[in-house]
């Protein structure tokens, strides 16, 4: 690897508030951090210099959600999001199938928020668009789909719990047919789906991901595909964890070793999302009289997975998004803590992922049991607030009191951000932004809180220190064109600045993405 010089920048470093150059050494790791008069002295003994005119240079971002594969599988397919009607989504799955005959169709992004007549679409009217194709149709959420009928058939959907007359699927119906359509793409296929994800990430700025997978999500060979593609230097690292549950030891130590992944945690679901009606509610939705989402398990579930994987030293955790949901997990904890002792558990760094509806005591607890939290800033821009598609499903006053930051930053919750892509695409400026100007201003956190919960904060959650720019530590970072800084040196967001332009970024010394002339 060559030594090189990156100069004329603004570089955030606490060794040196002043730095304008830093210079990564042939072992990929910082070798120095200085100013202008210190980077000429180098500048005759490296091998490459790099003039970043003025860029802003940062820690690299880690995303602490996100399905890579799937990610990639939706950039090629179908954008349904922005559609406004239910003929608009139907008139682009048909260009999608005449594009390519007989071809499988994904089609993600759609909310029927979004549509005129708020409807789904239906099973018949995507036969009728693709000639009787194989059709996935992906809700935002992830949570729920319309499926065509060639595929509801063959995965035997309307024998399972979830299915839909109509071709909507949601529970064990929709993860058959995810199954099916998967199952489908050939490993060629898959693995440039992983590598097209992993490039989109680097050139946001990303240098990490966070992979959640299990048997439900994704396969064993796509979840090693995503760590494969992972440890090649010229893409962002994977972190993996895969979502099975355990009930001793012995099984946690197992499936760890076996799918090389750091926990036994991500998307283990107590309950689905607030846009499928999934979410597990104490009070019911809003919209849907007596319905209150759905327990995909119980607290003893919960307590013995996390008693294992505990005393197996491995990481556990779980999706959950609903207040019912959060009383659910939180019991199995407390549960666990007293079979293995509170202590051994917060060894174990157990996390949480969405936690969107929080309440103080059960944010109390988290505190008290290590339980950190990987949450999505951006679901509250997409859907929180007092007219927002949460305030449709749960009334206003639950709906813009989602994604309590505030208080998990003021109770010492361990936070990491992410994006949950495909549910809301890589864009990490996009979520802190979003952290900074959440829609209840009580739960807003300062720029400098929400950079570090997306730098930091995401290595802190997989037990790996990192996410600060210092001598000897790897060269990791990005730098972005930035109109104007704040007095902590991070981009100016509000007021309607624009978001910074990624300009390039770096992971252990090597160039993972490039836009410099």
């Amino acid at each position: 690897m060559p030594t090189t010089l990156f100069r004329h920048a603004r570089v955030r470093t606490p060794e040196h508030p002043a730095a304008t150059a830093l210079v990564v050494g042939d072992d990929g790791r910082t070798a120095w951090v200085g100013d202008e008069s210190g980077a000429d002295r180098h500048a005759g003994v490296v091998d490459v210099v790099v003039d970043l005119d003025g860029a802003v240079v940062l820690p690299g971002f880690v995303d602490a959600h996100a399905h890579v594969s799937h990610t990639g599988l939706g950039m090629r397919g179908v954008d349904l999001s922005g559609t406004r009607t239910v003929t608009e989504a139907l008139d682009l799955v048909a260009g999608a199938a005449r594009e390519t005959p007989g071809a499988p169709v994904f089609a993600h992004g759609w909310q029927e928020q979004d549509w005129t007549r708020e409807r789904a679409m239906t099973a018949a009217e995507l036969d009728r668009a693709t000639a009787d194709g194989i059709v996935y149709a992906s809700r935002i959420d992830g949570h729920s789909a319309v499926v065509s009928s060639s595929l509801a058939t063959a995965c035997g959907a309307a024998a399972l719990d979830g299915w839909s007359s109509s071709g909507f699927v949601v529970r064990d119906a929709k993860n058959a047919a995810r199954a099916m359509f998967d199952a489908s793409r050939s490993r060629d296929d898959r693995r440039a789906d992983v590598e097209t994800a992993l490039r989109a990430a680097a050139a946001r700025g990303i240098v990490a991901v966070h992979e959640c997978g299990g048997p439900l999500l994704t396969s064993a060979e796509d979840f090693a595909d995503v760590l494969d593609l992972g440890r090649r230097a010229d893409l962002p690292t994977t972190v993996g964890y895969w979502a099975e549950p355990v009930t001793n030891a012995e099984q946690a130590r197992a499936l760890v070793a076996l799918h090389g992944a750091v926990g036994l945690a991500g998307d283990l679901n107590i309950d689905g999302s607030i846009g499928s009606h999934t979410a597990l509610l104490r009070d019911g939705y809003t919209d849907e009289p007596g319905c209150s989402g759905t327990a995909y398990r119980d607290s003893a579930g919960v307590r013995d997975h996390v008693a294992a994987c505990a005393l197996a030293g491995v990481q556990s955790g779980f999706h959950v998004i609903g207040d019912a949901g959060m009383d659910l997990v939180l019991e199995g904890y407390e549960r666990a803590a007293a079979l293995v002792g509170v202590d051994v558990l917060r060894a174990s760094r157990p996390r949480l992922e969405h936690a969107e509806m929080a309440d103080a005591a059960g944010i109390a607890t988290m505190a008290r049991l290590g339980i950190g939290a990987s949450v999505q800033p951006a679901f509250d821009a997409y859907w929180g607030g007092r007219e927002g598609m949460y305030a449709t499903r749960l009334g206003a006053s639950r709906g813009v009191a989602t994604n309590p930051l505030a208080d998990f930053v003021g109770s010492g919750v361990r936070l990491g951000l992410g994006s949950d892509s495909p549910v809301t695409p890589f864009a990490p400026w996009v979520a802190v932004r979003a952290a900074v100007e959440h829609r209840d201003e009580v739960s807003r956190i300062p720029t400098a809180v929400a950079f570090g919960a997306h730098t930091v904060g995401g290595w802190e959650l997989s037990g790996v220190a990192g996410g600060e720019l210092r001598v000897g530590a790897p060269a990791t970072f990005a730098a972005w064109s930035v109109a104007e800084v704040d007095a902590d040196g991070l981009p100016v967001l509000g007021g309607g600045a624009p978001l910074p332009e990624c300009l390039l970024t770096v992971r252990d010394g090597m160039v993972l993405h490039s836009a410099l002339a």
